[in-house]
């Protein structure tokens, strides 16, 4: 048995070898294909991109023609180099450190020249690319925008990099990709799918026909269509009213977590990174440090939320058990809460119950009900912990998951926090108190305080905020459609929603009223600082407002904040009002809020931490030469420095 396995493993062996051989050689064409490469010339089809259509179908993102100058080095022979150049207005230098640049990734394969000539400056130069052997014309699509804002949304297209083209097969040198926004996190569905054709050259370099007839050939396929769940009327009047502003406006409507309007200012005109241009737009709006244009603040920017978070502060000590609705506490203008320690308040003062409480946005009251949550536990550790369960299951303190490319967890602490804070103990609830008020430890996103009125417009449950509405053929990420609940039973969300609703008509947003739409908010102002010359500097304080509407059945939950805006009711309520009332009703009757509103500029508040910014600078010199359009203006951006304070926050 021996004798015969060992020469019929040799047979087999040998016979799959020659079978192999044999389809590889004469019945499989493909490594031929490869083998031939330097006799075979790829030409890619590239698709368009797919369109962009808001939530209720009007086009925002299209495209339109561009073509680019691909060469490849080793056929570049005889060419006039100043007359190449003087066709495409580019210096010598350029000529040579491109061509450079070319060789590096391959002599042999073609790389973008140059990119993205419009069709005036294709058609001069197509009328002598015959004189210059080595170049050809590669045909593209670039974004064509329907519309002046969104910028933040859309993203922008831009050249793949060295290591991307290592890392995916897909893209090939002067590709170009999605980045930021939907282009980033769809660029899979929006790039589509691109066509070659191998074209056979004989000895002479000299294109001959298509190799095997098309045998190999392919067709591009365009890229999907996609309706985002953005409301396209909302967002553009969203960024007029935050014009000489700076911070961030999210909407959701509850009852799905469809992203509505996702603003941040400044901002900037989406045309202005398309075309020759684009790379000395971008490289302007990406070294502005002051206003930071690229910095989308409705998903980065952590701030101390302020009076808002007193709904939370309610609704866990009602789960607790440690207040009901009749709780009586009393303010003496202030809560006394450790010796030498005095937290100020702005309410009315007296006895206060908790609707009253909320309406007039109480320090006392929330920080007692704070204090007494953590206090009901032996261990601080331990009641910090469980507080901080509870909060983090409105989506706070963590990546929300939604289907935007950047994003910031904000701050929820727990015993770990106050464990490294406090190395050596000695924390307890008094130490902590300023949690209470949103001012403590406590630091949240505007797409996060958005998503908490929602949770609280639909009584303790929320959907994970997405910007993705409809793509033809494909089913939307079921997580999207998948309810998360909350540790609050839906009966402590009645009282404080009640309290909420009076806001408009007893509290601080009783001037931000709009008759015939019953809206719940909270105003909230909180404490910030800046370093100017090294020395930490109090700073106008953030204005913030959160809303939902209508009190019953809501179709809108919103979060505004304005930074250096002063008191909540000042600037972000007005806004937060206007907002509401235009995508339910499709007009404005608070004119006068209107009015106000555009008006405000709060550009010498900004111009106290630095000159005015090169995006400011950029978005002036733009508006009449290139865009003939109205632009939002980016304002000038100053780092802050969210140091905790006890100050009261309505």
């Amino acid at each position: 048995m021996r004798k015969v396995l060992l020469p019929s493993l040799i047979i087999i062996a040998t016979s799959l070898l020659v079978m192999r051989i044999f389809y590889l050689q004469i019945v499989d064409d493909t490594l031929k294909l490869k083998s031939e490469n330097n006799a075979i010339k790829k030409k890619y089809e590239y698709p368009e991109r797919g369109y962009m259509y808001d939530r209720k179908g009007k086009l925002l993102v299209a495209n339109q023609a561009s073509y680019d100058i691909m060469v490849i080095p080793r056929e570049v022979k005889n060419t006039d180099t100043l007359e190449f150049c003087q066709l495409l207005n580019i210096t010598k230098e350029d000529f040579i450190k491109k061509i450079e640049k070319a060789t590096v990734y391959s002599p042999r394969l073609p790389s973008v020249f140059l990119s993205q000539l419009n069709k005036s400056e294709f058609a001069a130069f197509q009328e002598k690319i015959r004189k210059y052997e080595g170049f050809y014309f590669q045909k593209r699509s670039l974004r064509d925008y329907e519309v002046d804002f969104g910028a933040n949304i859309f993203g922008f297209i831009t050249q793949v990099n060295e290591k991307l083209v290592a890392k995916n097969p897909y893209y090939n040198s002067g590709d170009l990709i999605g980045r930021q926004g939907v282009e980033e996190s769809y660029e899979d569905l929006l790039r589509g799918v691109k066509g070659v054709k191998y074209i056979q050259k004989d000895k002479y370099n000299r294109e001959i026909g298509s190799y095997k007839d098309g045998k190999y050939d392919t067709i591009a396929v365009q890229g999907e269509d996609i309706n985002l769940t953005i409301d396209a009327e909302i967002q553009k009047y969203g960024e007029e009213l935050m014009i000489n502003k700076r911070g961030g406006i999210v909407a959701i409507e509850p009852s799905t977590g469809e992203i509505l309007a996702l603003v941040t200012a400044p901002s900037y005109d989406p045309g202005i990174l398309v075309g020759r241009q684009r790379s000395k737009n971008y490289t302007e709006l990406y070294r502005d440090s002051i206003a930071k244009p690229l910095y989308d603040r409705g998903l980065l920017a952590e701030y101390p939320p302020g009076s808002p978070f007193k709904i939370l502060t309610g609704l866990v000590a009602l789960q607790e058990g440690v207040i009901d609705d009749n709780t009586t506490v009393f303010c003496n203008r202030g809560f006394s809460y450790a010796r030498g320690r005095f937290m100020g308040c702005h309410c009315h003062g007296g006895a206060l119950q908790l609707h009253r409480g909320i309406f007039e946005s109480c320090n006392s009251y929330f920080a007692t009900a704070y204090m007494k949550t953590i206090n009901k536990y032996s261990k601080p550790a331990q009641a910090v912990d469980i507080w901080s369960k509870h909060v983090k299951s409105f989506g706070l303190g963590q990546f929300m998951g939604y289907d935007l490319p950047t994003g910031k967890k904000g701050n929820v602490p727990d015993s770990k926090t106050y464990k490294r804070i406090y190395p050596n103990g000695g924390w307890r609830s008094t130490t902590i108190v300023s949690n209470s008020i949103g001012q403590g430890e406590v630091l949240m996103t505007p797409i996060q305080l958005a998503n908490m009125m929602a949770t609280i417009a639909n009584e303790g449950h929320y959907y994970t905020p997405h910007i993705i509405k409809k793509i033809e053929g494909h089913k939307i990420d079921e997580k999207f459609t998948t309810k998360h609940e909350t540790t609050i039973d839906k009966k402590h969300f009645k009282p404080i929603i009640s309290g909420l609703f009076d806001v408009y008509n007893l509290g601080t947003a009783r001037s931000l009223r709009v008759e015939g739409i019953d809206i719940c908010g909270k105003t909230g102002t909180a404490e910030n600082f800046a370093k100017i010359g090294g020395v930490r500097v109090k700073m106008e304080d953030h204005s913030i407002f959160v809303a939902f509407a209508p009190k019953d059945n809501p179709k809108i939950a919103i979060a505004v904040m304005v930074e250096n805006g002063g008191y909540g009711a000042t600037i972000a309520g007005p806004i937060a009002s206007l907002m509401i009332e235009k995508y339910l009703r499709q007009k404005i009757t608070r004119v006068d809020l209107e009015k106000r509103i555009l008006a405000t500029s709060l550009q010498s508040r900004y111009a106290k931490l630095g000159g005015l910014s090169e995006a400011v600078k950029l978005q002036l010199r733009i508006s009449d030469s290139l865009l003939k359009k109205k632009t939002t203006i980016p304002t000038v951006k100053a780092k802050t420095d969210t140091t905790k304070s006890n100050k009261q926050a309505i």
